[in-house]
């Protein structure tokens, strides 16, 4: 008669006397469900650990390949490329597909020099070059009078006079001299006229002779320049006639012996200007 008896629900047995089923052990299904559950994860990382480890064992050329930040990496890592010889990174290594290795290649996609050489050193100059270049041409000059500044110095039949000057060729070519290092000291000055002659003092007379050689000439055809602070112009003293200057008495330039007066430093104060011709 308990087989056909309904059952009674399970929270209160004791009302019918129906007792609950205890053959079998409460909370079996959950374990099912928790074992099958470990199972699958287990698997899953068989699987995992599977593939990762095939794919450690792919061809050397994929891994050397050059990449980026990435997320097939795993924990984010980042992977480089094989370095090159030199150290540099060949040009072109942004390709989908790069060498693993620089190429030795002598084509190149562009005339470009590849990337590491140095650019090649430009040729070394000489310290001292093996002939020496011309000085640039002097410009002539004129020696212009203070007292007198619209007569200049002029060569006139051999002697150095103290003339106007026209505007004929003639004239201003025998007015223009150039200055040179002074023949018998080269802290001193020399004049040479446009024939090629030198203004010298010749009995104390300023005349233009051909260059002979001798001392005595050298001695004759050099003046040191000196500048009196009063007025600031330039006067010419002899090398071989201490206390003796060029000063122009009647217009005609001689070598005559200082004198502390007026007239004397006016007729021996000269100006250099450009050359007339």
């Amino acid at each position: 008669m308990s087989e056909s008896k309904s059952r009674p629900p399970q929270d209160r047995p004791w009302e019918s006397g129906w007792a609950p089923d205890t053959t079998r052990a409460p909370g079996t299904r959950r374990l099912w469900l928790a074992g099958t559950l470990a199972l699958a994860t287990i698997t899953a990382c068989v699987t995992a650990i599977t593939v990762m480890d095939s794919e450690s064992h792919e061809p050397e050329s994929r891994a050397a390949e050059p990449t980026t930040l990435s997320s097939s990496a795993p924990g984010g890592l980042i992977s480089f490329a094989t370095p090159s010889k030199d150290g540099a990174e060949k040009a072109g290594a942004d390709r989908a597909e790069p060498s693993p290795t620089p190429s030795t290649g002598a084509s190149s996609a562009s005339p470009s020099p590849k990337p590491g050489k140095k650019a090649p050193k430009p040729p070394k100059t000489s310290a001292t070059p093996s002939k020496q270049p011309k000085p640039p041409a002097t410009q002539g000059i004129s020696i212009r009078s203070v007292n007198f500044p619209d007569r200049y110095w002029r060569v006139r039949d051999g002697y150095v006079r103290l003339d106007q000057i026209g505007s004929g060729p003639e004239q201003r070519e025998d007015a223009t001299f150039q200055r040179v290092a002074g023949l018998s000291d080269s802290s001193c000055y020399s004049f040479t006229t446009a024939d090629g002659r030198y203004l010298r003092h010749r009995s104390f007379v300023l005349v233009a002779n051909t260059n002979d050689g001798s001392s005595l000439f050298r001695q004759d055809a050099t003046f040191c320049p000196r500048v009196w602070s009063r007025s600031g112009t330039l006067t010419l003293e002899s090398v071989n006639y201490p206390g003796r200057f060029l000063r122009h008495r009647n217009f005609q330039l001689r070598l005559d012996p200082f004198e502390n007066g007026h007239q004397f430093y006016a007729d021996a104060s000269f100006q250099i200007v450009s050359g007339l011709d």
